[in-house]
């Protein structure tokens, strides 16, 4: 992770200010007791049906799962070869690549990753690994356009994290923001 004092973070509140008050009451009942009762309202989130800005929604996926396993243990390797077969028949219509057999990128161990485009595809998937993806590692991080921050900050792990080449992905960084400037 990186250091969260390194950027700075709007209210959570911001566009929100100003409204009734929120209640006070709890349930007193039932699943929900002691859960505060929340105002109703007639419209949902929008997150529910896009990714909130400035998460990618289009092309380049809201969300970039990598699968991590030691490339030294032959029984990760089955397991993450078998959980890459699973994920292309059960999920399809997300975007998956080859499974790497020795570390690539800023990635410390093999891997192969996933891409998830939509807030519906996210709430399926994602709770189907933290159950299916057995001894393996997972990084998820958004596709803000900010390569460095959301693979560090912005990211989220499920079972053991991995200390990430972050010097080759500030290369990285570097060298696309030069192509990119030259190509101007």
């Amino acid at each position: 992770m990186s250091d969260p004092s390194l950027y700075t973070y709007p209210s959570p509140l911001e566009g929100w200010r100003g409204g009734e008050p929120l209640p006070t009451e709890q349930n007193t009942e039932g699943p929900d007791a002691k859960a505060y009762i929340n105002p109703t309202s007639t419209t949902p989130s929008k997150a529910y049906n896009e990714f909130t800005t400035p998460i990618t929604n289009g092309t380049r996926a809201g969300f970039d799962v990598h699968i991590y396993y030691l490339q030294t243990s032959d029984s990760e390797m089955k397991f993450a070869s078998e959980l890459w077969e699973r994920i292309r028949r059960e999920f399809p219509e997300l975007r998956i690549y080859r499974v790497w057999d020795r570390p690539i990128g800023p990635h410390p161990v093999a891997m192969f990753e996933v891409n998830v485009f939509t807030p519906a595809q996210f709430g399926a998937f994602v709770p189907w690994l933290v159950i299916n993806r057995g001894p393996l590692s997972v990084l998820l991080h958004p596709n803000t356009g900010d390569d460095l921050r959301d693979h560090t900050q912005l990211a989220t792990w499920m079972g053991q994290p991995y200390p990430l080449q972050v010097g080759l992905l500030r290369e990285f960084v570097q060298r696309k923001k030069e192509q990119e400037s030259q190509m101007q």
